[in-house]
Order: structure tokens, then C-alpha cells, then sequence
């Protein structure tokens, strides 16, 4: 990885992707990996990022996981490490956002962070988050069936989650080109996690140039909306595109996400869809749905076709009761990466559309992908990235989509083959 960086480590695909996508999109060449790579395993380009399945693990296990990542990041060469979570501060009382804070400084230094996007509408301001012109704690993610998120002061989330101090670098001391300075204080004064204020894009980019001037070490961390203050600030070169894979072929989109701007995708798609029902899963298998796949792929020819298991919060909470929360989100999970490899080994797909970072997760594992190449966007935050889909027959390159639940335009599934490879 010579020359790199910037060294990202996500807890989930889509948050990668959407980090990827800009900073590349910003003209840093750029990788993503997908799982802690092998010791052998190379980056390539200025910043590489790591892509886990750790959002709503066990902490412990989330906290190796990111540690063997930070680790391979600096065997590697990176200069900085990027802790990227998403920007509504997804993770309950538990963590995984303290904990995985806490080991990447245990040896020395301060986290800075900030989940502050602009473009996704994501902001901070005296500590509390939003989403839109409503506080994170007024916003459909009150409802996460996975991490509702009712505390809309992250100073307080996150203490709740991490053994060292945490402490506030407010707006005014952001604009005033006292960042730097404030930093150092902070940590002299014992403080280990700070949280930066950042309503726009100049705000973020303020914090960047900032960063220089910084004498206490540190590890970054935050949405994406820092990661692209960063590359703005030190761009280097034009990123390659994705690969480009044959014309023509079936499309598929998986939508598991429960959240209201996938829910709005999925009700305007035009196309043929095909809805999963955990409850019929749960008693009679798979074996019904995976036909009904392989008709509607069959009858739809090069128009592509849904499989959502995208429901509103009241049926989320019925299925939640009736086979568990961590029982039924596997269920699904399992169920639309079976659909995934189906589709890709047997079906003729070679462009999927994945809705939800859990289900992209899935997903991207049961195909056996390793590493994406980051090529155009099909929405802010939404690149289409291409990879080896090592565990199917014949190794195919197939062309992915992999989308954070609240992204994208409604008309996002049928607009976003625009732009695929």
C-alpha cells in the first residue's frame, strides 16, 4: 500500500461504500476490503478501508475484528486510521462505537470524530445529532428494530459506551481555527473520545486542515462526511473506474432494510417484486421463495427484479415477537444471501442491488467476495463497486450496489442501473 494514507475501518459494507465512494469520487484512488484481510493480502490506492460485520455484534468480538483490521491497516503503511460508523450513530448502551473507540487508542493518543454529513442531511450541533431538521431522537431511527436510537446527545451515548472521558469540541471553537489547539487541551485534561461539532461541509473541512496541527496522536472517526473533508484536503490523483462486466444479464435487488427511504424504494420499484414473509419462512423453508426467484428472473428477462423482506415498524415488531430479534434478523439475512448466490451461480446475474448493511454483509460473504474496485456514483454515498465472486462456479465478476438503508432517491431502484458498470 505505498503511499497510502488514510486506513478506514467500517462496521458494516454499505457504510464502507459510502465512504468509498466519495473519497474516491474526490479523487483519491481507493479500495475496499471486504473482511479483515489476510497477512499477505495487499491495499492498493491511497486510502483502503476495511468493511466489517461488526455494527451489532458482541463487543468482543467487534473489538478483535477491529483491532486485526487497524493492525493489517498499519502493517500496511497507513498513516491515519478511520474508525467509520454510520452517521446516525447506529449502537445501543453496549456499544460497539465505545468499545471499538477504547482499543484503537488503549495505547496512547485521542479519538476525534464527528458522524456530522452534510450531504445525507446528518449534522451536529452542541453535542446532539440530527437528521434532517429533526433531532436524531425525533427521526425514524427511534425505531431501529436493531438500535433504536432515543438519546439524540451523543457526549451521552457514547459515554454510556466507553470507559474513558469524553468531551465536546463545540462549533465556535470550529470556526474559530482553534480545533488544533482545543484537541491537545483535551487530552492533556484527560479526556480519550471527542465529538466535533459540524453543521456544513466548510465546518468539516475546517477540522481537517486542523488535524495538521495536531500534536497529540490520534485516531479519526465518524460518518463519512470527515473522510471527505480529508480527501479534499489532501486529494492526490483521478481514481480508476470499476470494472467493467459484460453487457446484458439478468438485475436483481435484495431489500432488507426496515428503514422509511427503503421503504419508499421498495413501494415506488416498477418492476416485479417478490416479497418474503419470515413467519412462512420460518415454518415451511426456503424452497417456495427460491422458485418464485428463479420464474420471476426467468419471465423478467434484463429487467430487474425485487426481493424484499422490507416491512414497516408494526410488522418488524410482530415477527420480532414471534421469533426473537437477533433470530429473526439471521433468518433473513440467510435467506436473501441464498438468493444472492442463487441468482449469481445459476440465474445469470451479474448486477445486484443490495438494500441494508446487514443484508449487504450477508450477502457479499456468501458470494465470497474479498475486494471491491469503487467506480461511479448512482447517488450520494451509493457507488457502484465491482468484485470476484470467489464462491461461485466459474469465479464471475459481478457488478454491486450496496446501499445504507436511509440512501438514495425513491426512484433509486429504478434509476441506479444508470450508472452500473
Amino acid at each position: 500500500m505505498t503511499g497510502a494514507w488514510l486506513g478506514v475501518i467500517a462496521d458494516d459494507v454499505t457504510g464502507a461504500c459510502d465512504l468509498a465512494g466519495g473519497v474516491a469520487e474526490a479523487g483519491v484512488p481507493t479500495s475496499v476490503h471486504l473482511g479483515v484481510p489476510e497477512p499477505g493480502d495487499e491495499g492498493g490506492g491511497d486510502c483502503v478501508v476495511v468493511a466489517l460485520k461488526t455494527r451489532t455484534v458482541d463487543p468482543a468480538d467487534a473489538v478483535a475484528r477491529s483491532t486485526a483490521a487497524a493492525a493489517w491497516l498499519r502493517s500496511q503503511g497507513a498513516e491515519l486510521i478511520y474508525q467509520k460508523y454510520c452517521s446516525t450513530f447506529d449502537s445501543t448502551d453496549r456499544g460497539n462505537i465505545g468499545p471499538v473507540a477504547d482499543a484503537l487508542v488503549a495505547d496512547g493518543g485521542i479519538t476525534v470524530g464527528t458522524p456530522a454529513t452534510p450531504a445525507a442531511g446528518r449534522t451536529q450541533y452542541l453535542g446532539h445529532l440530527f437528521v434532517g431538521e429533526r433531532l436524531l431522537s425525533e427521526s425514524p431511527m427511534r425505531d431501529h428494530p436493531l438500535t433504536p436510537m432515543r438519546d439524540s446527545d451523543l457526549v451521552a451515548v457514547l459515554s454510556r459506551q466507553t470507559t474513558g472521558r469524553v468531551a465536546l469540541v463545540p462549533l465556535p471553537v470550529v470556526r474559530s481555527g482553534a480545533a488544533a489547539a482545543e484537541i491537545d487541551a483535551h487530552f492533556a485534561a484527560g479526556a480519550r473520545h471527542l465529538l466535533v461539532d459540524a453543521i456544513d461541509d466548510a465546518d468539516l473541512d475546517a477540522l481537517a486542515a486542523a488535524l495538521d496541527d495536531v500534536r497529540t496522536p490520534v485516531v479519526l472517526g465518524g460518518g463519512a462526511g470527515l473522510a471527505l473533508a480529508l480527501a479534499r484536503h489532501r486529494r492526490s490523483n483521478s481514481f480508476p473506474a470499476a470494472k467493467p462486466i459484460p453487457p446484458g444479464g439478468a438485475r436483481l435487488i435484495l431489500s432488507g432494510s426496515a428503514s422509511e427511504r427503503t421503504r419508499e424504494q421498495v413501494a415506488a420499484f416498477g418492476g416485479t417484486t417478490v416479497r418474503v414473509d419470515p413467519l412462512v419462512l420460518a415454518r415451511d423453508g426456503d424452497s417456495a421463495l427460491l422458485a418464485e426467484v428463479r420464474a420471476s428472473l426467468a419471465a423478467a428477462g434484463e429487467d430487474p427484479v425485487l426481493v424484499s423482506a422490507t416491512a414497516d415498524p408494526g410488522r418488524v415488531r410482530s415477527t420480532q415477537e414471534a421469533l426473537g430479534v437477533e433470530a429473526a434478523a439471521e433468518l433473513l439475512e440467510s435467506t436473501l444471501a441464498r438468493v444472492a448466490v442463487l441468482a449469481v451461480a445459476e440465474l445469470g446475474v451479474r448486477r445486484l442491488l443490495v438494500a441494508g448493511g446487514e443484508t449487504s454483509g450477508a450477502a457479499v460473504a456468501a458470494l465470497g467476495l474479498r475486494r471491491l474496485a469503487v467506480g461511479a456514483l448512482a447517488a450520494p454515498g451509493v457507488p457502484w463497486t465491482t468484485g470476484t465472486a470467489t464462491a461461485v462456479p466459474g469465479t464471475p465478476t459481478v457488478a454491486l450496489l450496496l446501499k445504507s438503508g436511509n440512501f438514495g432517491e425513491p426512484d433509486l431502484f429504478d434509476t441506479a442501473w444508470r450508472s452500473a458498470p
